[in-house]
């Protein structure tokens, strides 16, 4: 199963972007392909319906691409204000917005459609980011995608990872990793319907 893993942060020392590293090699040693995109990497602008009349950016085509091939994603987000970050949002919102003049890409919903998609959430607040987790469920599920049931939030993300990145709390282990194997699950039920 190739699952794509993501942070919505683009901050050095993002404690979602720790996550995400912690989730894609979690995700490879239950067996998946995975792909960790860092979307600071990727040369999105904020979206603007007359810039892209002007013709959709290169990288966006690159992260429609990338979003399409994988069946089973992971999105560690962080929370501000109570939501989720405007990187997520305009990133969904390219990926899911139509390129009129091509063929296979007018269709909006084709790198969104059927994804199975866990959310996961780190904040250094006692909630760890759930409240961003409840306002992107709805968007995800506007954009045709299954969100699993299971979701983490990872609490006071300051103390919970090591020197070397990973997570020390075997709870918090346990939570991730259910995460992923409901997502790889469901995703594999989907291509086999």
């Amino acid at each position: 199963m190739k699952l794509l893993v993501f942070a919505g942060s683009t901050r050095e020392h993002s404690y979602n972007r720790k996550l995400a590293k912690v989730v894609a090699q979690m995700g490879q040693g239950s067996g998946a392909e995975v792909t960790h995109i860092e979307l600071g990497e990727f040369d999105v602008p904020m979206y603007n319906a007359d810039l892209e009349a002007r013709g959709t950016p290169a990288d966006v085509m690159k992260l429609k691409q990338v979003t399409y091939e994988h069946p089973a994603w992971i999105i560690c987000t962080p929370e501000y204000n109570a939501s989720y970050p405007a990187l997520v949002k305009n990133t969904l919102d390219w990926i899911s917005s139509p390129v009129k003049s091509d063929p296979l890409w007018k269709d909006g919903f084709r790198s969104t459609r059927g994804k199975v998609v866990g959310m996961l959430s780190a904040s250094p607040g006692g909630l760890g980011g759930l409240r961003s987790q409840s306002h992107l469920a709805p968007l995800l599920l506007n954009l045709q995608c299954w969100v699993a049931p299971s979701n983490f939030a990872l609490a006071r993300a300051g103390d919970a990872f090591d020197e070397q990145g990973g997570l020390v709390n075997e709870a918090a282990r346990k939570s991730a990793q259910a995460v992923i194997e409901q997502v790889l699950w469901a995703a594999a039920r989907l291509e086999q319907a």
